[in-house]
């Protein structure tokens, strides 16, 4: 097997599979972030004559040929070779010969291996800001387009108050808020630079590190060389508890809308072609998209839990166990990748029933407004609670506002921040631009 760190012996054909695992499939993500990391590097190389201007511009050439080939999916790692990086050596060796050895002078696969996986995670953050962003902008659509349209609230599962489709839908627009915030903490995180850090203890080279954190438009250096190495695994987790976020959030959503969707409450409603059926009740819609985004975010919820589980109890420094954070974190990506985009795409075909106080079952609900009534009219608080009170329990409360069935949100009086009558969408807006801001 062609290893970078081959030193005239082979390991055992049941030592490789079981060292390399997954590896060859997982590296396939971090190619083009391979290959960029490595562009980074022989710059610098040259920039303190470690290489020659025509060697630098002959090793620019090859790799921008080997990017070519992964863009356009023709890059493999074959089934001799160990991983994405001592692919890359190889194939620049086979065109260029011996210069091609000289892409590795002053880095390990360590430090290389960590600036590929942060460029990568650098990426994927952002592809899943734009996507979280996508979804705001949808709820808070829907938060507008039905904010006069009343639903009940629960609390404990029973019947509480007045809600509203305006202010559910916000709530969940607010909430990925906070999870935008946990996610460009993670960015932060994940965009310093390691690369120069070796195996750990630095180089004997005159490295030039402020170079590649300029190249590869990092916020600063990891500085100290151990630190950078401490970081695998913290940039893992940091990512994880930040997908962790989102998928309680989502995770929610989904329960909410399996919940409402059913007969037994029937608050909204999707054509028939986004649910499935059974194969013995005809009348069955079921919620399926809702109930795998809900267990694919129960699964992503326990990611941080793994990481964790895994790179903890480890002296400092390289470890193979490392290896397989790419196991847990990489597919939690995929998963909330899909969930985000199915969780807007159901979004934009949802229908909300606009008859569902036309039920007498919901009058119960405007009991504190009946209690606050009285209390402004004069009757203390207390007293007008045991009166509501006794008249829901002896089957005679009546609300002596509106006719639930033919009423708005906005006829509820309710005025302060955050409430139905005032949903504040465009503050919340400038919270997430701001939050959104990395």
């Amino acid at each position: 097997m062609a290893t970078l760190w081959n030193k005239g012996t082979s390991a055992t054909e049941a030592v490789d599979r079981f060292t390399v695992g997954n590896d060859r499939q997982l590296d396939m993500r971090l190619a083009a972030c391979d290959i960029e990391g490595s562009k980074a590097h022989i710059r610098m190389l040259e920039s303190i004559g470690l290489l020659k201007a025509d060697e630098l511009n002959a090793l620019l050439q090859g790799l921008d040929g080997i990017a070519a080939t992964v863009k356009a999916g023709d890059f493999k790692v074959e089934d001799d070779v160990e991983d994405i990086h001592s692919q890359v050596e190889l194939l620049l060796t086979r065109q260029l010969g011996e210069l091609g050895k000289k892409i590795h002078a002053g880095r390990s696969r360590n430090d290389q291996v960590l600036v590929d996986i942060k460029l990568f995670l650098r990426d994927e953050l952002k592809q899943i800001r734009e996507e979280t962003l996508t979804l705001f902008q949808t709820l808070q659509t829907l938060s507008e387009q039905h904010k006069e349209i009343l639903l009940p609230g629960y609390t404990h599962g029973q019947l509480a108050m007045p809600s509203s489709f305006g202010l559910w839908f916000g709530a969940y627009a607010e909430a990925l808020c906070d999870d935008m915030q946990q996610l460009g903490a993670a960015y932060h995180i994940v965009n310093r630079n390691p690369l120069g850090s070796a195996a750990g203890y630095g180089n004997s080279f005159p490295l030039d590190r402020a170079l590649t954190t300029q190249l590869l438009d990092f916020d600063t250096p990891v500085y100290n060389s151990i630190a950078a190495q401490l970081g695998r695994g913290k940039c893992e987790l940091a990512v994880a508890s930040a997908l962790g976020s989102l998928a309680l959030t989502l995770n929610k959503f989904a329960a909410d809308c399996a919940m409402y969707m059913s007969p037994n409450f029937g608050f909204i409603h999707f054509p028939d072609e986004l649910t499935t059926g059974s194969s013995i009740m005809p009348h069955k819609k079921n919620p399926d998209v809702w109930e795998i985004v809900r267990g694919r975010c129960n699964q992503t919820l326990g990611t941080p839990n793994e990481i964790a589980l895994l790179a903890s109890n480890l002296p400092h420094g390289y470890h193979r166990d490392f290896q397989l954070l790419k196991d847990i974190l990489f597919p939690a990506l995929e998963r909330m990748h899909d969930c985000l985009q199915m969780t807007d795409y159901m979004l934009q075909h949802i229908e909300v029933n606009t008859h569902i106080f036309e039920n007498p079952l919901y009058e119960t609900l405007f009991t504190v407004e009946e209690v606050n009534r009285r209390a402004l009219e004069g009757t203390p608080f207390r007293d007008a609670y045991r009166q509501v009170g006794i008249e829901v329990n002896e089957g005679r409360f009546h609300y002596h506002g509106p006719a639930p069935a033919a009423m708005k949100a906005s006829d509820l009086g309710h005025t302060h921040l955050g409430s139905i009558g005032l949903l504040c969408t465009e503050a919340i807006a400038a919270v997430m631009k701001k939050a959104a801001d990395w």
